[in-house]
């Protein structure tokens, strides 16, 4: 059995002119021998990301094992942050971003090179079962590697989606916003909603949005609150900020 905390909410939107927002889901979760990270989001996220793992008693050393869904940016460059931790990454997703050119693209490339050179490196195969209680299952689209953990060993199933489905909108449209495949994607999130169904109560945890289950007419709910806000300096006083809400729509 794990113990769940989702350090980080993914968050459903993009920058309009400031490249990528990149504010991805990173959990915790924690066994009697392991310390499971599921992502580990992008270089702005280390203060909160450390605030998180310390409130819970967590130190860098003691994580165990990294789950990455796909190698973008947003969910990947943090591995570097914990040196004793295996690396867990698809074989068919690592194959493919090594192979990638230097480019206007998500992938770090520094970071790609140096972990598929690290002895930390595991490589999943689909449908592979890995740590206590985990199978891989390859979604892609997204990537062409992309994984989705699916987690058993709980009393109640979690998915975790990573980028193969975003959020509660992709989940319901069975439309993707930035894919490199559009129909590979849309297969994916019919296998995500097979697993989903699976089990009644199962968890789903997708790359960009809060956790969710399935509410009695079959639609997504979300579990929890979303908490998302910017503070601004437009004052010429730097004690005065003005503090913006975007954790939902306004009314």
């Amino acid at each position: 059995m794990y113990r769940i905390d989702v350090l980080v909410q993914g968050y459903p939107g993009k920058s309009v002119c400031h490249g990528g927002l990149g504010w991805s889901t990173i959990a915790l979760l924690r066994s009697a021998t392991r310390t499971v990270l599921v992502d580990v989001g992008s270089f702005s996220i280390r203060p909160e990301l450390k605030r998180q793992l310390d409130a819970r008693g967590v130190k860098a050393e003691g994580v165990t094992d990294i789950l990455l869904t796909h190698a973008h940016w947003d969910h990947s460059v943090n591995y570097t942050l914990f040196p004793r931790a295996t690396v867990w990454i698809g074989r068919t997703e690592m194959d493919w971003a090594s192979r990638v050119p230097v480019g206007f693209n998500p992938l770090p490339e520094l970071y790609v090179a140096d972990l598929a050179r690290s002895p930390r490196l595991r490589l999943l195969e689909h449908g592979q079962e890995f740590l206590d209680g985990f199978t891989a299952h390859e979604a892609p689209g997204h990537t062409p590697g992309c994984l989705l953990f699916y987690l058993t060993a709980n009393e109640v199933p979690v998915l975790f989606t990573g980028d193969a489905a975003k959020n509660r909108a992709e989940l319901l449209s069975r439309a993707v916003d930035m894919t490199m495949d559009q129909r590979a994607s849309e297969a994916s999130l019919d296998a995500i909603w097979a697993l989903w169904r699976k089990v009644p109560g199962t968890l789903l945890v997708p790359g960009h949005d809060l956790t969710m289950r399935l509410g009695a007419d079959g639609r997504p709910e979300y579990v929890g609150q979303r908490r998302a806000g910017i503070k601004a300096w437009f004052d010429e006083d730097l004690a005065v900020t003005e503090e913006f809400d975007i954790s939902a729509p306004k009314l």
